[in-house]
């Protein structure tokens, strides 16, 4: 699933794939929202940390659970 993360001050965004559930993604960016903590950490497919500083944070796009297509439609 791909998550693409835009930060405050920033004309780029952070993007990456997780294997995480949209829901396992959802609950973490709630609880590092709603809760004093100062980061939100992700890890992407290929066992990489994301460390992002909760107060950058402008929005966190989460795409949907869907495999990739390999071939051609008819």
């Amino acid at each position: 699933m791909e998550i693409r993360i835009g930060l405050q001050n920033t004309a780029r965004e952070l993007s990456f794939e997780s294997k995480q559930s949209a829901s396992e993604i959802e609950k973490s960016v709630e609880l590092a929202l709603s809760s004093d903590a100062k980061q939100l950490k992700l890890t992407d497919d290929k066992g990489r940390v994301f460390i992002v500083p909760v107060g950058a944070i402008a929005y966190v796009e989460i795409g949907a659970e869907e495999a990739r297509r390999v071939g051609f439609i008819a």
